[in-house]
């Protein structure tokens, strides 16, 4: 998170912001389209050995099935499990749809993904005054235009109306008001803030932090100390303040993910093994948003802590999830043999533009 989306301590003038989220949106889609399907537990993606859920139906959830686990491991829990290919086509269309309701009523809309949206309603576009009815609203309007589910969470800041959003998961919603913030917080366990992940979440637990109470306690030296830039963002959302504004038309400009390893690893096809993942999970993303980058950049953590970063940027867009994987790979291979041990490995995606913006991809990548 950058310092300008950092909580702060100032003052500010109470505003009305909704977190839409939609209801397992990929299985959802597929449910809806295909009757048969219907009730039954649906995960959306990969079927094969290497497999990775992208999104799981409630019926799947039911069995402990989630989005980026295993597929292997996604059937092992739920022997009935179904697995539907996606189509992004279809789940960037819709999308659209309900993007355009969310224009009836703001334009400051931030997409997070092609199912979730922040929407800043403090002066609304209807003139309504009260942010529960707008997200009524939109809530009846999207069920009727697609026949879809969505939740949402309403409340003065973005982090409180995404806590907000997720209590009353599926096809509720729940308002945060400033006078019940801090106190819905304060009972709130570390590891269900937004933004703080597990390795985060254990750290605090050593800290002798579990709650937003906990947090809250701590002086704001503590927390920049012990979390760098992070800290006063965690000290400020424990007492319930988040001035990030609802960015409008964001542009994202990378998109990567990591894994730490539970035992250090060396060895070239080990690596590889841990690498695709990876690379499913960021590609799944491009697809996903219509995304397209020219930049991969390779993370290797080594057991001393010791990073390094490799990058090799192609002429036009990465056009396909093999070619994203070849240039991974590919600059992991000319890093070996590793002078040390590997604790974590990661890949990224930069340079990116919409995938209507990027050029045909030629017949060969120049590097």
């Amino acid at each position: 998170m950058s310092e300008s989306d950092t909580a702060t301590g100032e003052a500010s003038p109470v505003r009305k912001i909704i977190h839409i989220d939609m209801d397992a949106f990929y299985a959802s889609v597929e449910q809806r389209d295909h009757p048969e399907l219907r009730g039954k537990p649906v995960a959306v993606g990969g079927s094969a050995e290497r497999g990775v859920v992208a999104a799981a139906s409630y019926e799947a959830r039911e069995f402990g099935v989630r989005s980026a686990m295993p597929s292997v491991t996604a059937k092992r829990q739920c022997p009935d499990l179904i697995f539907v290919k996606p189509r992004f086509e279809v789940y960037k269309a819709i999308s659209r749809q309900i993007r355009d309701i969310f224009a009836e009523h703001t334009p400051i809309i931030e997409p997070l993904s092609l199912d979730e949206a922040y929407l800043d309603v403090t002066q609304n576009l209807q003139g309504i005054p009260l942010a529960r009815d707008i997200a009524l609203k939109i809530r009846e309007r999207i069920k009727a235009e697609t026949g879809l589910n969505a939740s949402a969470g309403v409340s003065y800041n973005k982090f409180l109306a995404k806590l907000a959003s997720d209590h009353r998961k599926p096809n509720g919603q729940f308002v945060i008001s400033p006078e019940m913030g801090p106190a819905f917080v304060e009972t709130l366990p570390v590891g269900k803030f937004h933004g703080i992940g597990p390795a985060t979440g254990a750290k605090m637990n050593a800290l002798g932090m579990f709650t937003g109470l906990d947090i809250r306690r701590q002086t704001l030296e503590f927390m920049n100390a012990n979390f760098g830039k992070s800290g006063a963002y965690y000290y400020w959302i424990s007492r319930g303040v988040d001035d990030r504004p609802v960015r409008a038309n964001r542009v994202r400009k990378s998109i990567g993910a990591e894994t730490t390893f539970s035992n250090d690893l060396t060895q070239f096809d080990t690596l590889v093994a841990e690498l695709k993942p990876l690379i499913d999970k960021v590609w799944r993303h491009c697809e996903a948003t219509g995304s397209r980058g020219r930049t991969v950049t390779l993370k290797i953590k080594f057991a001393d802590f010791e990073i390094i970063t490799r990058s090799r940027s192609a002429v036009s867009p990465v056009a396909g999830r093999a070619d994203l994987e070849r240039l991974a790979c590919g600059l992991l291979e000319v890093e070996m043999p590793l002078p040390k041990s590997v604790r974590l490995l990661g890949v990224s995606l930069s340079s990116l533009q919409a995938g209507d913006d990027a050029e045909p991809p030629q017949l060969t990548l120049g590097i």
